[in-house]
């Protein structure tokens, strides 16, 4: 069984149920949902649990359902980072470290989402990024080298980097 926030119940479901059957249809899976938010998948295959799990933790974290249906797409992961782990129990230091992710007017995320080809969702106590296998472990370093306090203008530099990698990569024939 998995535990999503009530108030991300409707957004799984989505009108008229379509959201819900639409990730059903796409993990060959059974979902049922309580008001409460307790969610359990029915499936033959592991494998496509494991899918519909991926895609509703997603949407519980803040994602929306064509964004989470990524993850029916071997290339696509899921990375959840605790923002505990830097916060604690501090709400002013957990909303300054938000901040620092988001940026002025969300420049800093739309920044890493374009760069690393990702999403990222900022939602209650942590951040998700969901991104191809490849380009995901560049996003999280560089939402953690924010959290810990590097300058913005470090953590685009690796990402401009980064991506100028990926481009030569790609035009000698790598992935």
């Amino acid at each position: 069984m998995l535990k999503v926030p009530k108030e991300r119940v409707a957004i799984i479901i989505g009108k008229q149920g379509r959201d819900k059957r639409k990730i059903e249809n796409r993990t060959s899976t059974k979902i049922d949902i309580t008001k409460d938010g307790e969610v359990t998948i029915t499936a033959k295959d592991s494998l496509h649990a494991w899918d519909a799990r991926q895609i509703i933790k997603a949407i519980g974290r803040g994602f929306s359902p064509d964004v989470a249906l990524l993850l029916t797409d071997e290339n696509y992961v899921l990375e959840v980072i605790e923002l505990n782990d830097w916060a604690g129990k501090n709400e002013k230091t957990l909303m300054r470290i938000k901040g620092r992710v988001i940026g002025e007017h969300g420049k800093s995320k739309i920044t890493i989402e374009d760069l690393t080809e990702s999403y990222i969702s900022v939602y209650g106590k942590t951040i998700s990024i969901i991104g191809n296998v490849t380009k995901i472990q560049i996003a999280k370093r560089a939402v953690e080298m924010l959290l810990d306090g590097s300058r913005h203008a470090t953590v685009f530099k690796l990402l401009e980097s980064a991506k100028a990698d990926w481009r030569r990569a790609k035009i000698l024939g790598g992935s």
